[in-house]
């Protein structure tokens, strides 16, 4: 779920980016605004998912979950100089995996295949990042600045950061440094069955219903710190290689501290004796995973117009972290122009990564180790992501809505599979408008 959320948030931001292509005449006789109007973008999304290895019950059971997305992103020159965007955003999803925190508040009979229908079930993430940007007079140093503050029901961040970009060799060459930093906070949630065992031993437990092994007393602990703070600064550089041709490198580094678990993900012990409810498993323990983790993640991109119908757009990206895993990412998107409005966009995308060192399936990690999950989003696995959409661009903005006018329309469709079982779908749109 962060993952989708973090992907939405990537689909927000590059629209805010767009604000920073603008260029610049003279600026001894006249200086072209870095943004000539406010502009107002609106993203929707529909997603779903599903797959057989959910981390809630331990690597086995319904990954089901949709989610809706809408975004607004208003952009809005203060002058000639400086933007102010706002990019606020509400994500609503529902899933069959988080319900079965509480497996047993549901109708039917406890399986982690079997969504429970109780409040765990669904909730909202809402997000809300302002950003602001100046431009030199000769529009070749950019600095910006951003705060962002975003909220669910177990889950709170806030952030801020900064960066500078610099061109030069008349524009064909760009530098760019930013950094962010994410100060988080936890409201720990735990298993259902776990709670009574925790320090405060709050909860309600059926010890009589329980089967196979009725001396069900796991040993567990709350933890004791419930905030995550990450740091990161990213480098980029920018090259027109020709006319036709440009090329950018980037390096980033990550650094997370504090909890970095999900407190209600379950974790089961090959050498402890197996106890249900009904046909639900209790746990032995939940993820525990370090409280430090350091990622650098490097790529590139070439982008190649051909002509004035194709251009060929190709990125690649190598990360690797100090919990064992490394990945390798490709992507290859083709924008056909096929009218003067109308854009088609193929593309496909290639990811593989290895196993996190603390990462085994259901039921076979062991009680004596430090650190083990069974989220199959760190394990080994590889995933194809197929897409298609089409752009509908009027600069002239012809069309209006009261006093808006529509200067863009984006449609995509992605479907993403894994060598497991877990697949995906998105639809997203967006709509750009010019205030008059």
């Amino acid at each position: 779920m962060k993952q989708l959320k973090y992907y939405l948030f990537i689909l927000s931001a590059l629209t805010s980016l767009s604000l920073l292509s603008q260029e610049s005449g003279d600026a001894s006789s006249y200086k072209k605004r870095v943004l000539e109007s406010t502009e107002v973008d609106f993203l929707t999304s529909y997603y779903s998912q599903d797959g057989d290895n959910a981390a809630v019950s331990g690597g086995i059971g319904t990954e089901e979950l949709t989610d809706v997305t809408g975004t607004f992103v208003v952009s809005i020159p203060l002058n000639d100089d400086d933007v102010l965007t706002i990019d606020a955003g509400v994500s609503a999803y529902t899933s069959a995996s988080s319900s079965n925190v509480n497996p047993f508040d549901g109708s039917e009979a406890a399986d982690p295949f079997v969504a429970s229908s109780g409040a765990s079930r669904s909730d909202t993430w809402v997000n809300f990042t302002g950003s602001y940007s100046h431009s030199s007079d000769d529009r070749n140093d950019i600095w910006s600045a951003k705060l962002s503050v975003s909220s669910e029901y177990d889950y709170f961040s806030f952030g801020f950061g900064g960066g500078y970009t610099k061109l030069f060799n008349e524009k064909n060459t760009e530098l760019s440094v930013n950094g962010n930093i994410y100060l988080d906070s936890w409201k720990t949630i735990y298993p259902f069955e776990l709670r009574p065992f925790g320090n405060d031993g709050i909860g309600f437990f059926r010890p009589t219903e329980i089967t196979g092994n009725t001396a069900y007393n796991p040993n567990f602990s709350e933890f004791d710190k419930e905030n995550r703070n990450s740091y990161s600064l990213g480098f980029g550089f920018s090259q027109i290689l020709h006319k036709n041709v440009q090329g950018s490198l980037s390096l980033d580094f990550v650094k997370q501290e504090g909890l970095l678990s999900t407190p209600f993900q379950r974790v089961y012990f090959s050498d402890v004796a197996d106890s249900f409810i009904e046909d639900f498993h209790l746990a032995d323990d939940v993820e525990r995973l370090p409280d430090s983790r350091f990622k650098i993640a490097m790529g590139g991109r070439l982008h190649w117009y051909v002509n004035e119908i194709v251009t060929v757009r190709t990125f690649y990206r190598y990360y690797f972290d100090d919990w064992g895993i490394n990945s390798h990412t490709a992507s290859i998107e083709i924008p056909v122009k096929i009218t003067d409005k109308f854009t088609l966009y193929p593309s496909y995308r290639f990811y593989n990564q290895t196993m996190a060192d603390y990462f085994a399936p259901y039921e076979t990690h062991l009680s004596t180790q430090e650190f083990y999950t069974s989220d199959y989003d760190l394990s080994e696995y590889a995933a194809n992501q197929f897409g298609f959409g089409i752009s509908y661009t009027d600069i002239f903005t012809k069309t209006h809505i009261w006093r808006l006018g529509l200067k863009s329309i984006d449609l995509k469709y992605y479907r993403y599979d894994r060598d497991t079982t877990f697949s995906s779908g998105i639809v997203t749109a967006g709509f750009k408008f010019v205030v008059d």
